[in-house]
């Protein structure tokens, strides 16, 4: 069992033969800390809560997903591009690789939503989203669809501050993952991504009305976020997965 890698806000390897290609826009980031023991049953098999100081987070984020596109061919103007919602957890596994993993994914387009519960094992969800933007004002709106519970919503606005030109180390954990871990068939395994070191800036939780979280089966904080965080996005190249994560790793 490896120790974790450093946290480190450049990607540590480039991908030069991608899986998939998109950019990621107008992100929100919005965390609550979490103890890592109400957690630790949702992660796949062979990872346990990654943790800064202590703590595990659960990061809600709502962004626009611009131009999925397989392999090096042009993304897809229009069933490539759909606003998104992520509740996530923080993950780190016996080869010591950082990642996350999502508890739920909702997205605005149906297709690109069957093909990522079928094809990548990923927990996506259908439901009604919008993301608009007004002055430094911009506000997220989900209410799910299929395949349930029908109904989970969330509306978040924030209003976007300064730039951060040097973020904190717990921004750097929050932001800085190059990788998710996720059950494929036949185990967990790793899938890493590759983006410019993100551009991002201070923000301000004007509204945050949702359900997501629990409806993902994570406790109650019973606290308000201890960051928020907004960024304009960059783009992104996702490679293939990784060995399995078979072993369980020592908790960082």
């Amino acid at each position: 069992m490896q120790k974790p890698s450093a946290v480190t806000p450049d990607a540590p390897a480039a991908i030069r033969s991608p899986l998939l290609t998109q950019e990621w826009l107008d992100l929100a980031f919005v965390h609550w800390a979490v103890e890592p023991a109400a957690v630790a049953g949702l992660m796949p098999r062979g990872t346990v809560p990654d943790t800064h100081d202590g703590l595990t987070y659960v990061g809600l984020v709502a962004f626009r997903m611009h131009r999925v596109g397989w392999f090096r061919l042009p993304g897809v103007p229009y069933l490539g591009s759909f606003p998104e919602t992520n509740v996530r957890l923080y993950s780190v596994d016996a080869h010591g690789r950082r990642g996350v993993v999502f508890r739920s994914m909702d997205a605005s387009r149906l297709i690109p939503v069957v093909m990522g519960r079928v094809g990548f094992r990923l927990p996506y969800l259908w439901s009604r989203m919008t993301v608009r933007s007004v002055g430094d004002t911009v506000t997220y709106t989900s209410s799910r669809r299929w395949p349930g519970p029908r109904g989970a919503h969330s509306r978040i606005t924030l209003r976007t501050g300064e730039r951060i030109h040097e973020p904190t180390a717990l921004e750097h954990f929050l932001t800085a993952r190059w990788g998710m871990h996720n059950v494929f068939f036949g185990g967990a395994a790793y899938l890493p991504n590759h983006h410019p070191r993100w551009p991002l800036h201070r923000a301000r939780l004007l509204a945050c009305d949702e359900d997501l979280v629990a409806s993902a089966g994570i406790p109650a904080t019973g606290e308000g976020p201890v960051s928020v965080l907004y960024s304009p996005g960059v783009p992104v190249r996702l490679g293939r997965p990784a060995l399995p994560v078979s072993a369980a790793p020592a908790a960082p």
